[in-house]
């Protein structure tokens, strides 16, 4: 089982390097690295590391760069994972995957988040060192590991077998940030084979909030990139509804709460973008673009 890895970064040439030091220490070494990035800014010094690192340059967009990744890997790897550039694996996490996609039914695999700063104001590179080493730490010798079938996958890290990608790419009308874009690009492998979810992989997501979009613009695309989902078939009405609701609710609370974190002040001006766009039958996420 042949493995690449995608990268898809932008502005974050520090996390990209400390990410690149945590892929070294993997019990099994990934095959192919693709750093998809924008420009050379976004890159740390590369000579001291020992990995087989492809670069590719191009526009951003978190669809857009994750698309090219596919483009160059699936050819050449069998599995393709995703990871964000501030998700800390364990260090078996390589050599498990591979294993895992042994079993010709599964075309999808996610990972355990121990932690995920995407929620909080986020974690620093040793805070999540420090959570990686204490719960491996108390793992039981004869630990069962869980797995249960998942109808998407979280894009911090997510595997898919190259051959069911065929035909299937990140939808590049997602813009920017491309807010929910791993539940839509995953849906799509539900035809392919099993979507699985398990705790034999673990790591922690720092949830670094440098190099995101603007908090107005993605206001507006957590209203109207769940309901374009919905009319692509990617994601139920019912499931768009409640995302959008519950995080109007907490861009609301924050406003009155503060949390100097993130703007939400410009996210609730968005979500009422997007309300009054979603009013008039306007559904089009590439118009984060305008704001």
């Amino acid at each position: 089982m042949k493995i690449g890895i995608v990268v898809a970064s932008f502005g974050r040439p520090q996390i990209l390097a400390q990410f690149l030091s945590i892929v070294e220490r993997q019990s099994r070494q990934p095959d192919e690295i693709v750093l998809s990035i924008v420009s050379e800014q976004d890159l740390p010094k590369l000579d001291g590391f020992n990995l087989p690192i492809k670069l590719i340059f191009g526009t951003p967009g978190s669809c857009v760069q994750r698309n090219r990744g596919i483009d160059y890997l699936q050819q050449r790897t069998d599995i393709v994972l995703f990871l964000d550039d501030d998700f800390w694996m364990c260090t078996s996490y390589l050599e498990v995957l591979s294993s895992i996609f042994l079993d010709p039914g599964i075309a999808c695999v996610t990972g355990y988040v121990l932690a995920d700063g995407a929620t909080t104001p986020g974690f620093s590179p040793a805070d999540a060192e420090r959570m990686l080493s204490r719960y491996q730490t108390a793992l039981p010798a004869n630990n069962k590991l869980k797995v249960r079938e998942q109808p998407d996958a979280y894009g911090c890290n997510m595997a898919f077998r190259s051959a069911s990608l065929n035909g299937i790419r990140f939808d590049e009308r997602l813009s920017l940030y491309g807010w929910q874009e791993d539940v839509d690009f995953s849906a799509q492998t539900r035809a392919k084979g099993r979507i699985i979810w398990t705790d034999a992989l673990w790591g922690v997501h720092l949830g670094t909030k440098t190099g995101k979009t603007s908090g107005r613009r993605f206001g507006y695309s957590q209203v109207i990139n769940p309901f374009y989902m919905v009319l692509k078939g990617n994601m139920s009405l019912p499931r768009a509804t409640r995302l959008v609701l519950n995080n109007m609710l907490a861009n609301l609370r924050g406003c009155i709460i503060s949390e100097p974190h993130i703007d939400r002040r410009g996210r609730l001006w968005g979500n009422l973008q997007g309300l009054a766009h979603l009013a008039i039958g306007r559904i089009d996420p590439e118009y984060i673009l305008k704001l």
